[in-house]
């Protein structure tokens, strides 16, 4: 029986792999056995040094266009093609202090440098991601493009999670990131119905939040409002990565796939 979820062949491109979720996307990923290319600010696979064939791990700032186009001519030198790209790379909001979280995080008091950052890697890096890789796609005639977004990107946040067991407003959900990820939405939806014809195939992936040792009251605020009852943990998303990524989706553009524990249904 054909196994549509085999990616043994392709060779996926995964930004952001050094992140909580990406990280694990990417050792999942090399278990499946694909051609992994993960690309980040710093290296995280060091096989590619040993010897290993299939891997490759690229140092990369994806708000740079020419940085992109070296990885994306040192991928084809050594692949010699780009399946699937994984837009995973993303920034959200940190601050020194709680105190500066607690102010700064306040809508009228949002610095616009914190607004350009998020802007610069959330969107318009997903963009030159999307343009220099899924341009190589076209030479290919076919692909798969996935764009992580956020339940963010769909809802507005809920502050009231932010609320510690004090009763004090620990900080606000800002508007970089939930405006960054709405975008990244339709950007999907723009670029399906552009390169549809061309056989590559973008979708967004839209998770739900990922436990990493927050506050338990955050946790407990956070767990209350999904039909599951939890936060997600990183490997939720291997399986909706992967049929992504594989023949399972074939018919699949343009779409949202949700995977947030219920947090939308309600």
């Amino acid at each position: 029986m054909y196994n549509y979820f085999d990616i043994h062949d392709k060779v996926v491109v995964l930004t952001g792999a050094n992140g909580l979720i990406g990280s694990v996307v990417a050792k999942a990923l090399v278990e499946q056995q694909c051609k992994l290319v993960a690309i980040d600010t710093t290296h995280n696979l060091q096989n590619d040094k040993n010897g290993v064939t299939n891997q490759l791990s690229l140092t990369c700032d994806i708000t740079n266009k020419s940085s992109l186009e070296e990885a994306n001519n040192i991928i084809l030198q050594k692949f010699g093609k780009i399946d699937v790209l994984i837009n995973l790379a993303a920034i959200d909001d940190k601050f020194s202090n709680a105190l500066d979280r607690a102010e700064k995080t306040k809508f009228e008091n949002y610095p616009i440098e914190m607004w350009k950052a998020a802007l610069d890697v959330n969107l318009t890096g997903m963009f030159l991601c999307c343009q220099i890789f899924g341009s190589s796609m076209l030479k290919n005639g076919k692909g798969s493009i996935i764009n992580v977004a956020s339940t963010y990107g769909l809802v507005g946040p809920d502050q009231n999670l932010y609320v510690d067991e004090e009763g004090n407003q620990s900080f606000y959900k800002s508007p970089a990131y939930p405006s960054t990820k709405g975008g990244v939405v339709n950007f999907t939806r723009y670029l399906a119905s552009y390169w549809g014809k061309n056989n590559i195939r973008v979708n967004t992936l839209c998770p739900g939040g990922v436990f990493a040792n927050q506050d338990q009251w955050f946790v407990n605020n956070y767990s209350k409002k999904t039909c599951l009852g939890r936060m997600a943990s990183p490997q939720d998303y291997i399986g909706p990565i992967i049929f992504l990524a594989s023949d399972a989706s074939a018919y699949m553009t343009g779409s949202n796939l949700v995977i947030d524990g219920g947090w939308t249904a309600v």
